[in-house]
């Protein structure tokens, strides 16, 4: 897409300019496998991917048990939907005994799998292997970062100075459903460090957002702390929550999933809160 139909469609010059960036980088590659989540950023990257490469351009989903049915299900929906040339791999980091230690860099072991099987499926292809790693990103607690660097992952997003607001704007003006998604990262990072992660955990967590997700909250975690569930809800769902009828329901129907506490965090949704950078 040239830069005067993306403006006809209301984007400003300059964010034109930068997509326009991002399509060049894009044919200088000339083949990529995008690791795809469904998540904004990598929705983004592999709608762009493909608009511009066409099928050198491959999205790729890493499915394993801390991916839960629901992101599943967003992902195949915005493949289909738009057209991308979709697949999915196995990846086994469960089997890793450093990884279900969650010492703080479990990410690295995660990244480290994923990252493993797309270079074995891109050697085939000859393709570059890219994330949605955005400019925000980097300020953050990312130990996947580190296994992108050795596995020599492309992230083309942070790269080019991509504000993840500036990739919702994008995403809005293009029609993509995505651009309105809160962030959803796999279910290992609901879980605090110093308490294993397995698959039993998993699915307690997986069970208990999806009844929060049924209760009707947009923007939450479940954050698990060894038998405590510490609940986030944006701060203007709390109107929402603190009903005692709601709050009764919930711990009724959490409890049994493992719990002996069900706590409410009264700071409120924020990613990445179980981040060892934050206070």
């Amino acid at each position: 897409m040239d830069t005067e139909r993306m403006i006809a469609r209301g984007i400003l010059p300059a964010k034109a300019g930068k997509e326009q960036e991002l399509r060049s980088l894009m044919r200088t590659f000339g083949s990529v496998l995008v690791a795809y989540s469904g998540g904004v950023d990598s929705s983004y990257l592999a709608w762009v991917a493909n608009d511009e490469l066409g099928d050198s351009a491959v999205a790729v989903t890493g499915f394993s048990p801390s991916v839960s049915a629901h992101q599943r299900e967003q992902a195949e929906g915005f493949a289909h939907r738009h057209g991308l040339r979709w697949r999915t791999v196995e990846t086994h980091e469960i089997e890793n005994e450093r990884y279900l230690a969650n010492a703080g860099d479990r990410c690295f072991f995660c990244k480290d799998e994923l990252y493993g099987v797309l270079a074995e499926v891109a050697k085939d292809a000859t393709a570059v292997v890219l994330d949605g790693t955005n400019a925000d990103d980097l300020g953050d607690h990312r130990p996947g970062r580190k296994a992108a660097e050795l596995k020599n992952v492309r992230s083309p997003l942070a790269e080019l100075g991509f504000s993840k607001a500036e990739i919702r704007e994008l995403s809005r003006l293009h029609g993509l459903e995505t651009a309105e998604l809160p962030a959803s990262p796999c279910l290992a990072s609901r879980i605090a460090p110093g308490t294993p992660v397995s698959i039993g955990r998993f699915a307690a967590v997986e069970r208990g957002e999806e009844i929060i997700r049924q209760s009707g909250f947009r923007e939450f975690r479940l954050r698990v702390h060894g038998d405590l569930a510490r609940i986030e809800v944006a701060k203007d769902e709390f109107e929402h929550m603190l009903v005692p009828a709601m709050l009764e329901r919930l711990a009724g129907e959490l409890r049994p999933l493992g719990f002996k506490y069900i706590t409410l965090d009264l700071d409120g949704f924020r990613s990445g809160s179980m981040n060892p950078v934050e206070n």
